[in-house]
C-alpha cells in the first residue's frame, strides 16, 4: 500500500484531487494486466470448460476458475511488462504503457506481479484442484520466463516457440473441470500455438519499425517480409489441418465441420492476399492481424456449439 500511495502523491504533485490521482493509478495497475488479452484467454477456457464437461459448468465453479485464471495471466503481464520496460518505452505501440508512462515504478509492478502470482496459484489449489493451479502457474511461467526473458530478444523464433504461453488457458479449464487432460484439450492448445505466429507476425510487418528501433529480432526484422509473410502462410495451414482434425471422430456435429471450414478458408486467403501483397503495402497484413483477433473466438464458439452432448 506505501507504494501505492507514494505513486499517488507523486501523480498529485501538489495539485489536483486524491480521488482522481486514485483512480488513475488503478487504472494503471488495470493496464499492467493487459486485460485486452485476458478476456482472450477467458474465453478460451471458458470455452473448454464446457467442452469438457458436455454442459454448461456451474457458476461458482466459473468464478472460481476464471477469477485464478485473470490473477495468473495478469501477474505473467505484469512481469512481462516490467523486464520489457525498457524496450517498451522506445516502441511506439507500448510508449504509453504504465511503466515508461512513470505512472507505475518498476518495484511496484515487479511485487504486483509475484504477489498475483503466487495468490492465484494458491487460490486455485484450493478451491478448484492442483493440476489446475500447477497449469495457470506454468502458462504464466512459461510467458514470463521462457518468453520473455529468454527468447524475445534472442531469436526470430521467439512468437512461434513462446506462443505456446497463451495457449494454457484451455488446458486450465478442462483441468478445473475434469482433473485431467485429454486429446482434445491439447488440440485447443495446438490451435493457439499455431495460430499465434500468423497473428503476431502480421502485426509485425506493420510495427517493423517499432521492432527495428527496439533491437528486437522479430522475424521481418531479421528474414525480411517475404519470408515472414511465406512462414505465415506456412502456419496458417498447419492451423487449417489441425481444426479439421475434430471431423474425423464423431465428437462433433456437422456444425463445426462447417464453420471451421469457412474459417480455415477464410483465414488462409488472407495469408495468401498478404502473401501476394507487395512489401511496401500493409493492406493485407493489417487486415490479416485484425481478422486474426475474431479466428480464435469464433473458431472456439464452433467447439462448443458443434460438440456432440452440449445441446
Amino acid at each position: 500500500m506505501s507504494v501505492v500511495r507514494n505513486e499517488i502523491s507523486l501523480l498529485n504533485g501538489g495539485n489536483g484531487t486524491k480521488g482522481s490521482a486514485l483512480a488513475h493509478v488503478i487504472g494503471a495497475y488495470v493496464a499492467l494486466t493487459k486485460p485486452k488479452i485476458m478476456v482472450m484467454l477467458i474465453v478460451t477456457a471458458y470455452s473448454a470448460m464446457m467442452v469438457a464437461g458436455h454442459h454448461v459448468p456451474s457458476i461458482l465453479l466459473t468464478v472460481k476458475t476464471l477469477l485464478g485464471l485473470a490473477g495468473s495471466a495478469g501477474a505473467g503481464a505484469a512481469l512481462n511488462m516490467w523486464y520489457d520496460r525498457d524496450i517498451d518505452g522506445v516502441m511506439e505501440r507500448t510508449s504509453a504503457r504504465p511503466l515508461p508512462s512513470g505512472v507505475v515504478s518498476a518495484r511496484a509492478a515487479f511485487l504486483f506481479g509475484i504477489a498475483l502470482a503466487a495468490l492465484s496459484t494458491v487460490f486455485l489449489a484450493v478451491t478448484v484442484n492442483g493440476l489446475t493451479a500447477l497449469l495457470s502457474l506454468a502458462g504464466c511461467a512459461y510467458y514470463v520466463v521462457v518468453y520473455t526473458m529468454w527468447l524475445k530478444r534472442r531469436t526470430p523464433q521467439n512468437i512461434v516457440i513462446g506462443g505456446g504461453a497463451g495457449a494454457f488457458p484451455p488446458l486450465v479449464g478442462w483441468a478445473a473441470v475434469t482433473g485431467h487432460l485429454s486429446w482434445l484439450a491439447w488440440l485447443m492448445f495446438a490451435v493457439i500455438f499455431l495460430w499465434t505466429p500468423p497473428h503476431f507476425w502480421a502485426l509485425a510487418l506493420y510495427k517493423n519499425e517499432d521492432y527495428v528501433r527496439a533491437n528486437i529480432p522479430m522475424l521481418p526484422v531479421v528474414k525480411g517480409f517475404r519470408h515472414t509473410k511465406i512462414q505465415m502462410l506456412v502456419y496458417t495451414l498447419l492451423l487449417f489441418a489441425s481444426t479439421l482434425v475434430p471431423c474425423f471422430f464423431h465428437g462433433v456435429t456437422l456444425v463445426y465441420t462447417t464453420l471451421s471450414l469457412i474459417l480455415g478458408i477464410g483465414f488462409t486467403t488472407l495469408a495468401i492476399r498478404c502473401l501476394m501483397e507487395p512489401d511496401h503495402s500493409m493492406v493485407w497484413a493489417r487486415r490479416m492481424f485484425f481478422g486474426s483477433l475474431t479466428y480464435v473466438p469464433v473458431w472456439f464458439l464452433a467447439i462448443v456449439i458443434g460438440s456432440r452432448g452440449m445441446f
